[in-house]
């Protein structure tokens, strides 16, 4: 096994990629600062020289995971040719996302996951938010180039539920059927545009 010197990546990239997994597998609160420093091989007082507290690390993590998604859908919408192409790059980058390979499996959206743990009008609620929004605008953006902004606004909507939706149950069945089915229904959406 390697020594912590011999580790690749920084304390900080290490820490990131603990607590990332850590978290999505135990969750937040569940996880202590101890297990983190641990997992990623370094000192506590490593934790402390990147992080102000748990809070802070936790908001990286977040943070983090909302560019996961989005380099994920970018992957996606990459080859995307058409706004419904656009669209269903949407719901591929969640499924892409639940066929991921866990080390303790998939328990859906890691974001809503952290949501759940945290106060509300906390940063990281906040920060989860902004993430299903700009999710949301995206379809919108999409959806726009297939009919107008009204009808485009309310078609995002519908299909940021159904991905919501759809992901919790995911989460719960520990596979992506969910989402291709809801990947199904807003093709079908589409259709009636």
């Amino acid at each position: 096994m390697a020594s912590t010197q011999e580790r690749p990546g920084s304390a900080r990239e290490r820490l990131l990629d603990a607590a990332a997994r850590l978290f999505y597998a135990h969750g937040m609160v569940g996880t202590g600062i101890d297990s983190i420093t641990a997992e990623a091989g370094v000192a506590k007082k490593s934790l402390y020289n990147n992080f102000s507290s748990k809070e802070e690390l936790m908001l990286a993590y977040l943070e983090a995971r909302h560019a996961e998604w989005l380099d994920l859908y970018r992957a996606r919408a990459g080859a995307a040719a058409t706004p419904r192409e656009g669209v269903l790059a949407v719901f591929d980058a969640y499924i892409d996302h639940a066929e991921a390979g866990y080390v303790h499996g998939f328990r859906g959206c890691g974001l809503l996951n952290a949501a759940a743990e945290l106060p509300a009008g906390s940063a990281g609620r906040e920060a989860v938010r902004r993430h299903k929004e700009q999710v949301e605008s995206i379809l919108a953006d999409h959806l726009s180039g297939i009919t107008s902004s009204g009808p485009a606004a309310s078609a995002a909507e519908h299909c940021a539920f159904l991905l919501e939706g759809a992901m919790a149950r995911a989460g719960l069945e520990g596979g992506p059927e969910r989402l291709t089915h809801a990947r199904r229904l807003a093709s079908a959406l589409m259709d009636a545009l």
